[in-house]
């Protein structure tokens, strides 16, 4: 199952890559494999109204450090910015940036078509199985 994760996201790296509403840096920064399959933990995982650094890297299943990492990359390249928490003036919330919406709906585009990809290429029958069987996997 992880090599075929791997296999599914590099998939959808290399068709945002190629997305012509996926701003230039970000698109090369793909093509050239700067990118990887933990930046789309962030894509994942980053709730539209923002999300606190803890909450972000337990839904990704990462410890805080490692996601921190991904945000100060992420926020380099314009996707994301930290601002001050309404409900803790202690906290900070990661939010998507304009490009970083942007880059949000390319993912799901991306993300649409390799599902469509997989579904040609093993037929309707067994993507259905594995989709069936992923969802009961997950709960």
């Amino acid at each position: 199952m992880h090599q075929a994760l791997q296999r599914f996201d590099a998939r959808v790296l290399f068709l945002m890559s190629r997305n012509e509403d996926v701003p230039l840096a970000l698109s090369n920064l793909a093509a050239r494999g700067c990118l990887s399959a933990s930046h789309i933990h962030i894509t994942r995982h980053l709730a539209l109204e923002g999300s606190r650094l803890t909450e972000l890297a337990a839904r990704a299943n990462m410890s805080k450090q490692a996601m921190g990492k991904l945000v100060e990359q992420c926020e380099a390249w314009g996707l994301v910015t930290r601002l001050a928490d309404a409900r803790d003036a202690r906290a900070r919330r990661i939010v998507f940036t304009a490009v970083g919406l942007s880059w949000l709906q390319a993912f799901g585009a991306a993300v649409a078509q390799a599902e469509a990809e997989f579904r040609a290429a093993v037929g309707a029958q067994v993507a259905t199985v594995v989709a069936i069987g992923l969802e009961a996997y997950a709960a």
